[in-house]
């Protein structure tokens, strides 16, 4: 796609503006992008996932706590602090998950959702997958519902499970 303004170059800058439900889309060069950020816009041309990764680290806080970052201190393996983690957007060893896990738990649950990351699944492999994804959930369900003395969900769980488990064993895909 060739930029809308000087027509010669490729766009690699994309802008959507949306007005009253009339989406209106601009496809520019860099230059092009560049001469229009002295009208407003803002050009940013080389952005790393890394940036936004620091971004997000700082999203409701300005700036590290000090006192705290002094109190766990910087990773034992490799010796990154997480000040330097969060101007950096990257760890710096497996280590530095454990060790800092406290802080980078609601950082990953607000990028992905989630605290664990499930993955894309294969599009042959799809139904198993699916199937024992639906099966560990249904387990641990099965375990809060016991715990909190909650046996008519607990029994109806389990039942759900064992159809489960016997869909799974006609399919052949046993434990591996």
């Amino acid at each position: 796609m060739l930029c809308d303004e000087c027509k010669q170059k490729p766009a690699t800058v994309h802008f959507a503006k949306i007005v009253d439900g009339n989406k209106e889309e601009t496809h520019l060069c860099e230059a092009c992008a560049q001469a229009k950020s002295q009208v407003g816009f803002v050009v940013e041309p080389c952005f790393s996932i890394n940036q936004l990764l620091a971004g997000l680290v700082y999203h409701d806080t300005p700036a590290p706590r000090t006192r705290r970052e002094e109190k766990e201190g910087p990773c034992p393996n490799c010796g990154l602090t997480y000040g330097e983690f969060a101007r950096l957007g990257r760890l710096g060893c497996d280590v530095c998950y454990t060790h800092f896990d406290a802080r980078l738990e609601p950082l990953i649950k607000r990028i992905h959702a989630a605290g664990t990351h499930t993955g894309k699944v294969p599009r042959k492999a799809s139904t198993g997958v699916l199937l024992r994804r639906e099966m560990d959930r249904l387990r641990e369900e099965l375990t809060t519902a016991v715990s909190r003395e909650e046996y008519e969900k607990a029994a109806s769980i389990r039942d759900r499970l064992k159809e489960l488990e016997g869909r799974r064993e006609d399919r052949g895909d046993g434990d591996e």
